[in-house]
């Protein structure tokens, strides 16, 4: 079965899924978008169709249907599914894009596969900038409907950033691994940053990372955006040593204590997060100061993204011997 030639729909389009839709548009894909705030002047300039309603965004694709979800984690995909399957016919797909907990995954696609829906999750990673100019998408789902929204994820990810990891829940799971070494590079290169400035001596802070980022061993886009914003700031003084974050790496922590697995060094950076809340941190100010660079996450404490944190998975356990990642 496969799509009308080059489209999909999007719900949700803030950072991820507007900056996903601009590049669906640059590389000649229809694209119709429904967002609670209404559309950005930059989308529609760029030809995202726009939908004041899911009945409409429904309408407009010929199916079958791939409606990408880029909407917070939790109870706000339970309420979108609840409101848009009821729109769909045997044989759409609904891609979650959004960072969704594992074990929510496998009983969304649980309860759509009875009503002949299809449900991807796919974990999305490159930032702001991966959204908008090349992801590297995880997608976890039946073989059957991967291969039907393979096509838009090809075009829309960066070159060799795309992979099947296995059944539903697989995308997610993979992407939250991600997201834990994510956080304990951030936090290395926090504490490497934060003895640089402890030196006796002062040092050219910027001008070290400047040389880690050309051959050495650490070198990467993690460094790259450290450099870019230590020198745009003129230092760390100026970021609140206050990280926020929206808590998926904590349901890692649990999901290797399930599994018994050892992983103090996501565990330790996930609980120095906490740390940073509670005191002058360099290495915090660090922290913040590169997922700012590649997320556009907020600068000190944010009231939406500790609602997120609080709400996000509904899950939560496993709920019986199935779950488990194989």
């Amino acid at each position: 079965m496969a799509y009308a030639a080059g489209e999909l729909g999007v719900v949700g389009l803030g950072r991820m899924g507007g900056g996903l839709a601009l590049q669906a548009r640059e590389v000649g894909l229809r694209v119709v978008g429904l967002d609670a705030h209404g559309l950005r002047a930059e989308l529609l300039a760029a030809g995202v169709e726009e939908a004041r309603t899911l009945d409409a965004l429904v309408a407009a694709l010929a199916p079958p249907r791939a409606v990408f979800l880029y909407v917070p984690a939790g109870p706000p995909v339970d309420a979108l599914l609840d409101a848009l399957a009821p729109l769909l016919a045997r044989g759409d797909v609904v891609v979650d894009g959004g960072n969704s907990y594992w074990g929510d995954s496998i009983r969304r696609h649980d309860r759509l596969a009875g009503q002949g829906i299809e449900l991807v999750d796919l974990g999305t990673s490159g930032g702001v900038e991966g959204a908008r100019r090349g992801a590297c998408f995880m997608a976890g789902g039946e073989a059957a409907a991967v291969a039907r929204v393979e096509p838009l994820l090809r075009a829309l990810a960066v070159e060799d950033g795309y992979v099947h990891a296995g059944p539903p829940g697989a995308g997610h799971f993979v992407k939250l691994v991600h997201n834990g070494i994510e956080f304990g590079m951030l936090q290395a290169i926090g504490e490497g940053v934060d003895l640089l400035e402890r030196y006796h001596d002062r040092l050219d802070v910027a001008a070290v990372l400047s040389a880690w980022r050309h051959g050495s061993v650490i070198r990467g886009w993690l460094m790259d955006l450290m450099h870019a914003g230590y020198e745009s700031e003129g230092g760390l003084e100026a970021v609140p040593p206050y990280v926020e974050d929206t808590g998926e790496v904590s349901w890692l922590v649990a999901d290797a204590l399930r599994l018994e697995a050892p992983i103090p060094v996501i565990a330790q950076a996930v609980l120095q997060l906490f740390a940073s809340r509670d005191g002058e941190k360099r290495w915090a100010r660090a922290v913040a100061m590169m997922r700012h660079g590649f997320g556009g996450h907020p600068y000190g404490p944010s009231a939406p993204v500790a609602e997120e944190r609080r709400t996000g998975q509904v899950g939560g356990t496993w709920r019986d011997e199935h779950d488990r990642p194989r």
